[in-house]
């Protein structure tokens, strides 16, 4: 069977340009083995093949591999600490912000980083980069409608101001809407932009291997300028943050050093 999944990992690299062996191996192995008997193959050749063939059948497969689970403000004590750090930390060391909302999801994640930055009067460098590996989602993220469970950390108030309720969901608003760019993007490939105050990347990396994820922190150091600071998610730890040039601000969010 390894010698099945090892085929599978090169063919993926070859033809999705998806770095799989980055992954953890069982968590993936199973993942990869629920979704491919979904499709009525039980055979990782013969999945392959109809991947290529059947845009569906692909399109299932990179839904079901790229975890999308998310909520707006998740954890939220951990966002009203990240907002003490930009409102007293950030902002009086820069001018405008640069922020990248890594992993996004269905983007309830920029939002939330957009409604804090529009509540308290802070200027953006330019929109909140928000990227995705899948697809589908980032098409969900751009349409920006949720349901109730998705909302359950914001209050009446800031539901009112920011959303509009029609056809049986709730849909960001204009104003918190242009505030954020969308773009496709793979964390273990893919080339790292420069030059931002605030990378979110929160609850991924748990999927990763060690040294895919000791990669990711080093090249999110380098995507941050000096004092910039990294906000990670509440299933995760940097052990050794000087490590990766970073000194602890609090449990979950570093400072660039």
């Amino acid at each position: 069977m390894k010698a099945d999944f090892d085929f599978f990992n090169d063919w993926a690299r070859d033809e999705l340009n998806i770095e799989l062996d980055a992954y953890k191996e069982k968590q993936l192995q199973r993942r990869i083995t629920t979704v491919m008997k979904s499709s009525g193959v039980d055979d990782l050749k013969e999945y392959a093949k109809l991947i290529k063939k059947d845009t569906d059948i692909r399109k299932k497969f990179l839904d079901y591999i790229t975890i999308n689970v998310t909520e707006f403000y998740r954890n939220k004590d951990l966002f009203e600490e990240f907002e003490e750090i930009l409102l007293k930390t950030l902002v009086p060391k820069f001018k405008d912000i640069n922020i990248w909302s890594a992993a996004c999801s269905n983007g309830s994640e920029p939002y939330s980083l957009a409604m804090i930055l529009n509540k308290n009067n802070i200027r953006l460098k330019n929109k909140i980069m928000a990227t995705d590996l899948d697809d589908g989602i980032l098409a969900k993220a751009r349409i920006g409608a949720y349901r109730d469970h998705e909302l359950k950390n914001i209050d009446k108030k800031d539901l009112d101001r920011f959303f509009n309720f029609n056809n049986g969901a709730y849909h960001i608003n204009n104003e918190i809407k242009d505030m954020v760019s969308f773009n496709k993007h793979d964390l273990i490939v893919d080339d790292y932009k420069k030059g931002f105050h605030v990378i979110v990347c929160r609850n991924v990396t748990i999927y990763f291997k060690n040294e895919a994820k000791d990669e990711i922190y080093r090249k999110m150091h380098d995507a941050l300028v000096p004092g910039g600071v990294f906000f990670i998610g509440a299933t995760e730890s940097i052990y050794n943050p000087t490590e990766f040039g970073f000194k602890k601000l609090s449990t979950f969010i570093y400072e660039k050093i």
